[in-house]
């Protein structure tokens, strides 16, 4: 069942399923909280109490906030771990994955570890040679180029297509049709977008800052980066020394989450039992 917390701003959705230790779980621009639809069983019935969320303009999260960052999506987990009564472990995709640095820097009390998947944590750069010689990076970043100059929705299914290669879940036609259903309501492609233009300078400037374990996933083939190794690489030397681990899903493209939720769980349970609490 949908909730809401109310925050300066407007509104965020959430629900909650199970008992146990606080894992919050955060998707990435252009998403919504169904990302997570095959995880959060599973860890549910590992013993935790999940509560995943609508990123602010969202899902079901209301639209027209006054900024779109991931300081501001940083300060949203935070509030929903205190409304929860934390601390948690979170969770984040992509966009969310750089708010979950920053929250865990900001609040380390409330933040017991966070698990990063194909997180936009550092600022990227473009490798023009990667561009010209690696068709997925093309393909893929002259989609994300597309989005953010027009606003499609087609385009961002266009996207979506190349950043599920290969194995694609059972549900996904029924799935993506309803994401560009929600994507297509008033204000929400507007939110993606202004996300869009956020440069994660926030986040990587937190990276050094942490102080509690880290798990970062990352697919070897998405598209959104030239090299995705050396990506969780940079990421994990960033990080304070011993804090940070990288586990690479072998075929996954930028949803890992969805695309291959058992290999992700192998390594996510084990993690959360060391680092969630009892």
């Amino acid at each position: 069942m949908t909730e809401f917390l109310d925050l300066d701003g407007g509104r965020i959705a959430y629900d909650v399923t199970g008992e146990g230790p606080l894992v919050v779980l955060a998707h990435g621009m252009g998403d919504n909280r169904t990302t997570f639809r095959f995880l959060v069983p599973v860890l549910a019935e590992a013993g935790y109490r999940v509560a995943s969320t609508d990123l602010r303009g969202h899902g079901e999260s209301s639209t027209g906030w006054p900024s779109y960052t991931r300081t501001d999506t940083a300060g949203d987990l935070l509030a929903l771990i205190r409304h929860l009564g934390g601390p948690a472990v979170i969770v984040g995709h992509s966009f969310a994955g750089g708010a979950a640095t920053i929250a865990a820097a900001r609040a380390p009390e409330l933040v017991r570890a966070i698990v990063e998947i194909s997180p936009f944590t550092r600022v990227a750069k473009i490798s023009f040679g990667a561009f010209l010689t690696n068709r997925r990076y093309r393909r893929g970043g002259l989609r994300l180029v597309g989005v953010a100059l027009t606003g499609s929705v087609g385009i961002w299914k266009s996207y979506l297509d190349i950043a599920f290669p290969g194995r694609k879940p059972a549900d996904y036609d029924t799935a993506i049709a309803a994401l560009l259903a929600n994507m297509r309501e008033p204000g929400r492609m507007a939110a993606a977008r202004a996300m869009g233009r956020s440069q994660p300078s926030d986040a990587g400037a937190a990276l050094g800052r942490i102080q509690c374990p880290a798990l970062v996933f990352e697919g070897t083939l998405d598209s959104d980066w030239p090299d995705t190794k050396a990506e969780g690489d940079a990421i994990i030397a960033a990080m304070p020394a011993g804090l940070g681990q990288l586990v690479m899903v072998s075929g996954a493209g930028h949803y890992a989450q969805a695309q291959f939720s058992d290999q992700v769980a192998s390594a996510l349970l084990p993690f959360l039992k060391e680092h969630a609490g009892a």
